[in-house]
Order: structure tokens, then C-alpha cells, then sequence
């Protein structure tokens, strides 16, 4: 799942293709780097972000999901605005990724259900505006664990399949670096949701928290590194902003476990 994010203040490429034929373009390139689905953002859910209104998403990213789509790319929305959502399955998104679950407008859950698109469940302790400022788990991985299977139970029992769901574990979203390494290290336990499992963790910043100081796109070792502790642990999708370098490392771990057979 390759990022592009229509965006002035995304904590990775903020800016860098809020103009729609420069997000056109980015994600046409993903497509060729071996993308197999564009997940479109008009909205940056960084620590500390600020919100913006349904109507000014949607006026950033449906001409490029439009677009896209048209170009036969399997598109994903990245909202939790239901107006947005049901704008971008009728321009052509196939996928609604929400950081909230379907949580965060009411209107959500009946959007995905009537429309018949897939949905990722992703989790989040409390707001992008503050989840950073001291989050707390009595056990991280079993909360959030808890959390996801409660929300795909809330999908199913209104309707929705489960061959349709799909969960996120929400890496920084609410959690220290510390949790964020318990969960990625405990990526296999996310499959009792019964769903794929998603896995963001691209140029994040718990990379250099652990690693070192470093920018937003110097983080591609470690990226890397997360996306491989997750296939290790049967994850099957990943969101990610380089997708060229992490195909590639993935055909090459994939190639060294088939010869070890």
C-alpha cells in the first residue's frame, strides 16, 4: 500500500503533492514501484496535527482518487469523515482506512456497510491533537488486540463481512516507543481478528527514537526493518511511502526463506 498524502502538513511529505497533478503523478509512480493499492490522505494525523473540515479533504483528494482510479488503481481513502468516504467510493476508491475504526463520525459504519468496499480498522488512543502526551496501556498489545476484535465484532454484527475487514495496530498512534516494539513484536497475535493485518509503520518517528536522530526520509533502514519483522510474522499489508525499496526487500526475504525450505 503505497502513501500519498494530498497534504501541507504530513510529518513525512507534507506539501510535497498537495497540488493534485503532483499527487497524480506520485502515485502513478507507486504503481510502477509495484504498488498494489494508493492510499490517499487529505487529512495529516500526525502527533500534534490540526483538523481540517470534511469539505476541504474532500477538495484534495477526490480529483486525485478520481484520477487514479481511472487509471485502474485500486484505491484506499485515508479518512474518518463519512462525507468524504462516500464521495471517494463514488469516485472510485475500493477501501475506507480509518484511523478511528469507523469511531469517529456516526455516520461511518453505515457509509462502508451500504456501499459494499472493504475497510481497514486501524487503533488510536485518543486524538491525533494529543495521543502523544502520555499514553497508557495495562497491556498493549492485549488492549489494542481487544480493541480491534470489538470493532470487527461491531462490523460483522451490523453487516459488513468479515473477508472485508482488515486491522491496523495503530504503530504511533497513542503509543511510546516501547509499545510500539511490543506490538511489533508481537505482530502474529493480531491474526486471532480473524482479518489481515495492516502494518504503518513507514518513516515513523519511534525509528529515531530508537535508532538515533533522524529525518522523516532518512528512516528507510528502519522502515524496512519493521515491514520484515512483520512478514516474519505473517502480516499482508503494508503502508508504506517507499514501496520500490520495500518490494524489493521483501522478494529478497521471501527468496532466502523459500531456499531454506
Amino acid at each position: 500500500m503505497g502513501v500519498v498524502n494530498v497534504t501541507p502538513d504530513s510529518f513525512s511529505d507534507g506539501g510535497r503533492f498537495l497540488d493534485h497533478d503532483r499527487a497524480i503523478a506520485q502515485g502513478l509512480k507507486l504503481l510502477d514501484d509495484g504498488a498494489d493499492i494508493l492510499d490517499i490522505g487529505g487529512q495529516s494525523t500526525r502527533p500534534g496535527s490540526v483538523a481540517v473540515s470534511p469539505a476541504e479533504e474532500q477538495d484534495r483528494v477526490i480529483p486525485v482518487i478520481k484520477a487514479l482510479s481511472d487509471q485502474g488503481a485500486v484505491v484506499s481513502v485515508d479518512t474518518y469523515f463519512a462525507s468524504v468516504m462516500a464521495a471517494a467510493i463514488k469516485a472510485g476508491a475500493r477501501i475506507v482506512n480509518d484511523v478511528t475504526a469507523l469511531e469517529g463520525d456516526k455516520n461511518a459504519l453505515g457509509v462502508v456497510l451500504e456501499s459494499g468496499v472493504h475497510v481497514i480498522l486501524m487503533h488510536m488512543q485518543g486524538q491525533p491533537q494529543t495521543m502523544q502526551d502520555n499514553p497508557v496501556y495495562d497491556d498493549v498489545v492485549d488492549d489494542v488486540l481487544d480493541y480491534l476484535k470489538t470493532r470487527v465484532a461491531v462490523c460483522q454484527s451490523a453487516g459488513i463481512g468479515l473477508e472485508k475487514i482488515a486491522v491496523d495496530p495503530g504503530i504511533g498512534f497513542g503509543k511510546t516507543p516501547d509499545h510500539n516494539l511490543e506490538i511489533l513484536s508481537s505482530l502474529a497475535r493480531f491474526q486471532q481478528s480473524g482479518c489481515p493485518v495492516v502494518l504503518g509503520a513507514s518513516r515513523k518517528s519511534f525509528i529515531d527514537r530508537i535508532a538515533g536522530p533522524a529525518t522523516a526520509d532518512q528512516r528507510l533502514g528502519g522502515s524496512i526493518a519493521a515491514v520484515l519483522a512483520g512478514l516474519g510474522q505473517g502480516v499482508q499489508i503494508f503502508r508504506v511511502h517507499d514501496v520500490f525499496e520495500t518490494r524489493q526487500a521483501i522478494k529478497i526475504f521471501n527468496a532466502i526463506e523459500k531456499a531454506g525450505c
